[in-house]
Order: structure tokens, then C-alpha cells, then sequence
């Protein structure tokens, strides 16, 4: 069903009017903010105001029952029938009642990056299926959709535009000077910053942050603003209730500075919240941006900009704990990490379509640990994807891996299995909307057959499943994919019952030793609390000081809601298991 009702437009406040002004006037200037607020106002009116969500929709907000699935449209493909169908069906045969929204990675007809260099916004791919599939997938589950604003593809009609000297695209591709200093911007590739295009008017230097054929976009033409609202009034229609703005750290680019958060950045992301509260108030905005810590959380804004954003520090920090034995690094970073401002959220996961960043661990991890994890991971198989630095080196930027090859332990299989298993329970287990990657879900190892084909570090981690194969290896029950797919769905569900798991429930994080990491999440009824706790080491151990535990379970009786079972120490110690995970309640 789609968000919206096609009514006319109804009473936007004059509040929200006067708000949506100045964030013009603060981008634009104030002598065209008005002009743009009417070409605002008229647009609304284009599609109407207004949320028609069907009964399957959360109305009063999220709760534990949301979990994101994060998946490419053809992570699952049979011969014969769209890809976008496939995997639907698949979600709903396997994962109701584990997951709630699915964040269908860009969908769009596109020419790199696997699907992040977008030709067409406003098509799907043909080879994945089409608008209508799209709209049967949000039958069933929420959607979350890309929003690639920071560039689009060289092969795209507005870059064919600039070529050819043509409006509106002729204004919306961003141009660099060869002969400024650039030392300054920050990189996220090692890749030249500015290519240059014969155009109608001459050679020209464009813009292109992360590839030649991804051009970057010029937000100081508010043409390009409009375009990007009507995408995404369109997008809410087609059933979209989470926003993901892709790379928007990047996107308003300043002559003599760093190119990276600049105020201008903030404010469109600002505007953007402001226009959706306006059109569908249901809907989140969720930034992307692997960048350290405390420039990520910069994106809650004072509780007026994204409504989500990654936990980008938890991925590498959990990773280099558990394949060091020692959660020491990680519980540092947890107990003084700020809770978001009221009504935002932390997405928490620990693998993505992309590989693990390591540019959050900045000023956590000192630099040398940093590259010891890197060479740990290029023995298991996978890849290291570099940046350039302003002085002309190389540092690293990304893992590329599979997280559960990451974890994985070749001479001991069943402890890389515990190992990756704890991984995936304690991110489940934090404050916040968990997300969980497809191919987690699926303890998928390094698809080094299609980094071959593709000589891409990234396809590593971005595997096709053909449905016959996937059905044959999660039916057998005796894979490592099927008993972490059933360890999941199992677990997922279990979350959805346990109140002290809502997003806003409160976290404490408990100091229990190095090997063990532990924390508490109690409702926010205060009716019921849950003890985490997870042994990082590949021996038994027991958590100590015992004390806090005993606090919460003073006869030291306790079930683990993870495996179902009765845990009793008495006067004994409490002893976990090499990697063991468990979610204690009182009965």
C-alpha cells in the first residue's frame, strides 16, 4: 500500500512553513527563499498530504520488533522469475516474525559500484523487476530505499546533459578547478578527485569523489534540491519508510575547506526531515557516513536532523575484540558512549553491503592495531581498500570480508562459529534498531569465485545466492549456514518478545573483566531487565567481579533467553563457555 493518500493539501502550520524558509534562506539566500518555498508548497500539493498506512504499519513508533534486513534486490535469483519477487518470497517463507523492514540496496538502473552509480532515480533495474514488485514487497514488509544524492552516473541523462550543454543537467554536475589546492578534502578513495569530460564547452574537470564514472552533484543549485524532493515524494509513494542518505558526508563541496560535514551539508539534511515531517511523518531518515565517531554522531543534530545513524564504530571495535580475546577497547568505547537525543537511534550492526570501515576506530584503537587487524584479515582471505591522505600516503579505509569469514577459524571450525554467533548476539542486544546483513544471516564465507570474476575487493562480500542452492544448504540442517540461519530467525524472534530490547529501553554496561563484556537492558516500564554477557576468550570463564550479576539474580538462578535453558551457579562461579553469549532474565 502506498504512504500516501492522493488529497489535496491540507494545513501545513506556520511554523513549519517559517522553518522550512529559513533552512532555504540559510542554502539558497534569502531573496530566492520564498520563490522556492512556494515551488515547495506546490509540489506537496502534486502528490498530497498525508499517510495512508495498511495495519501492518507501526503507528505508535518503533518498538523490539524492528530489525532491518540489509540485501541487494538480486542477493536471490532463480531462472525465469524477477529477482525483486524471488526474494520476497524468500523473506516471507523464512523471516517473518524475525524482521521487519528490508533495505533494498539501490535498485536502479545503474553502470558501477553495484548499484551506487544511479542512471535513473525514478526506474528499477530491468534485470531486477519492477515498480510493482517493489510495491508487493512493501505489502509485506517496511522498506528502506537509497538515496544516492552525492553523485549519479556518468552514463545518466543529467550528466548527458552537462556533455551536451542541456538544462536542468547542465547545473547539476559539480565542477572542480585543477589549478586550487585540494590537499585539504578528505578522501575516501585513492582515485583521482577530479576527472576530466570533453564537453560541448570544452574539456571540464568534474567532480568525482569516489569513482570516474560516479560525478558528483552541485547542491548549490537548488534545481537539483527540487529534483531530489520530488524523488523522494515518489519514493514514499512506492511504499519507502526509511530514507538512507548514501554518502552524505560528502555533499556540499567548498573551495579552502576539508569538503566533509560542512554546515551546508547539515542543513539540507535539515530540510530534507523537515519537508518529510511535512509530507509522511512516519518516515526515518537514516545517514550514512563511515567517518569517526564523534563527526558521525554530528548527524543527530540537536534532534532535528537524521533520525538514525550507523553504528559505524561497532563493527571493527567488535571484530578486533573478539580475535584478540578482549572486550577491553570495545567496553571503553560503550560506557562513554552519549545516548542519542530524544526520538533518534543508533542503527547497530556488524556488516554491511560494503566491507568493514576502519576510520571510526580513529582515536579508539591506536594506529598500529589498526594495521595488525588489517593483516589479519588479508590471511583469511580478504582484501584491504586504501584512501589517500593529504600528504600523499596511503591508509587504510575498509575491510573487505565477510564477517563471518573475519571470525571464522579454520583449524577450529565450531570455536569460529561460537566466535562470529557472540559477534551477531551482542549486536542484537544493544540500544538501538538492529540491522543484520544478508549474508550474516546466512554465515556466508569470502566468495572468492566472484572476486575473481570481478577483481573487485568489495564482491568478496556481495555473493548472488541462486534459490536452489541457498533452499539446499538451509534445509540440510547440518551447515554452518542453516544452524546461524536458525540460530537468527530463532534468536530474532525471541528479541521481538522482550520488551527490555526496545530501542529506548536504557543500556548500562558493566564492567566484568577483559574477556567478558556485559551490560543490561531494562524495559522502559521498568518491568522487566536483561544481563548480556559474552565471553571473548577461546577458554571458560567466568565474569569477575560476580557482583553485578548477583545483583540482578541474588538466588543465582537466571534463564538464558537465547538458548531456552535454566542457568544456575549457586555458590559456584558463573561460567561461560569459549564464546558463549548469553541474554539472562529472571524467571
Amino acid at each position: 500500500m502506498s504512504y500516501f493518500t492522493q488529497n489535496a493539501v491540507k494545513h501545513i502550520s506556520s511554523t513549519r512553513l517559517k522553518l522550512l524558509r529559513r533552512r532555504l534562506a540559510k542554502l539558497y539566500g534569502m531573496d530566492r527563499a520564498d520563490r522556492l518555498l512556494d515551488r515547495m508548497y506546490q509540489m506537496i500539493g502534486r502528490y498530497g498530504v498525508g499517510v495512508g498506512l495498511s495495519s501492518g504499519y507501526n503507528l505508535s513508533g518503533l518498538n523490539q520488533q524492528d530489525v532491518v534486513l540489509i540485501t541487494y534486490a538480486d542477493m536471490v535469483q532463480s531462472e525465469g522469475r524477477a529477482p525483486l519477487d524471488v526474494l520476497r518470497e524468500f523473506c516471507s517463507q523464512r523471516l517473518k516474525g524475525a524482521v521487519s523492514t528490508v533495505h533494498l540496496l539501490p535498485f536502479y538502473p545503474w553502470t558501477s559500484d553495484d548499484g551506487f552509480s544511479v542512471v535513473d532515480y525514478r526506474q528499477v533495474h530491468a534485470d531486477y523487476g519492477k515498480w510493482s514488485d517493489v510495491e508487493n514487497f512493501a505489502s509485506e514488509f517496511q522498506l528502506m530505499f537509497d538515496l544516492v544524492l552525492n553523485h549519479c552516473s556518468s552514463k545518466s541523462p543529467w550528466f548527458r546533459e552537462f556533455v551536451s550543454g542541456v538544462e536542468p543537467g547542465m547545473n547539476y554536475i559539480m565542477e572542480g578547478d585543477p589549478k586550487a589546492d585540494l590537499s585539504s578534502v578528505v578522501r575516501p578513495r585513492s582515485t583521482p578527485l577530479l576527472t576530466p569530460y570533453q564537453t560541448r564547452g570544452g574539456e571540464k574537470m568534474v567532480w568525482t569523489t569516489f569513482s570516474a564514472d560516479q560525478v558528483d552533484l552541485d547542491w548549490t543549485c537548488p534545481d537539483l534540491l527540487f529534483e531530489f524532493l520530488d524523488i523522494i515524494l515518489f519514493y514514499l509513494s512506492m511504499g519507502c519508510r526509511i530514507l538512507r542518505l548514501d554518502a552524505v558526508a560528502f555533499l556540499w563541496k567548498k573551495m579552502e575547506t576539508n569538503c566533509l560535514h560542512l554546515p551546508e551539508t547539515h542543513e539540507v539534511i535539515k530540510l530534507i526531515r523537515n519537508f518529510v515531517e511535512v509530507v509522511a511523518p512516519e518516515t526515518i531518515l537514516l545517514t550514512e557516513t563511515n567517518v569517526p565517531h564523534e563527526e558521525n554522531v554530528s548527524y543527530f543534530g540537536k534532534g532535528d536532523e537524521a533520525h538514525a545513524v550507523y553504528q559505524f564504530s561497532l563493527p571493527p571495535l567488535l571484530l578486533h575484540g573478539l580475535l584478540r580475546g578482549t572486550s577491553r577497547h570495545l567496553r571503553e568505547w560503550a560506557i562513554q558512549l552519549a545516548p542519542p537525543p530524544k526520538g533518534c537511534h543508533f542503527l547497530n550492526f556488524t556488516a554491511s553491503h560494503d566491507g568493514v570501515g576502519v576510520r571510526p576506530l580513529e582515536g579508539i584503537l591506536p594506529q598500529q592495531e589498526v594495521l595488525s587487524l588489517a593483516e589479519e584479515i588479508e590471511q583469511k582471505g580478504g582484501k584491504v581498500s586504501m584512501r589517500s591522505m593529504p600528504d600523499g600516503s596511503q591508509s587504510p579505509y575498509e575491510l573487505n570480508v565477510t564477517y563471518y569469514s573475519a571470525l571464522s577459524d579454520p583449524d577450529h571450525p565450531e570455536l569460529g562459529e561460537a566466535r562470529f554467533i557472540c559477534s551477531q548476539a551482542l549486536a542484537l542486544s544493544l540500544q538501538g534498531i538492529p540491522a543484520v546483513y544478508f549474508h550474516s544471516l546466512c554465515a556466508t564465507p569470502n566468495d572468492q569465485a566472484g572476486f575473481s570474476e570481478t577483481g573487485r575487493a568489495r564482491t568478496l562480500n556481495r555473493k548472488k545466492w541462486q534459490l536452489s542452492e541457498l533452499d539446499s544448504v538451509l534445509d540440510k540442517k547440518n551447515t554452518t549456514s542453516a544452524k546461524v540461519f536458525d540460530w537468527y530467525v530463532t534468536t530474532l524472534r525471541k528479541r521481538a518478545s522482550a520488551p527490555a530490547f526496545h530501542p529506548d529501553a536504557s543500556q548500562e554496561v558493566l564492567d566484568l573483566g577483559d574477556e567478558i563484556f556485559g551490560l543490561v537492558r531494562s524495559s522502559t516500564d521498568g518491568n522487566q531487565s536483561i544481563v548480556c554477557l559474552y565471553n571473548f576468550s577461546p577458554q571458560s570463564i567466568s565474569p569477575k567481579p560476580i557482583d553485578p550479576i548477583k545483583h540482578w539474580f541474588p538466588t543465582c538462578r537466571a534463564k538464558d533467553l537465547i538458548s531456552g535453558g535454566e542457568i544456575v551457579w549457586g555458590d559456584q562461579d558463573l561460567i561461560l563457555r569459549p564464546y558463549q553469549a548469553l541474554w539472562l532474565v529472571s524467571h
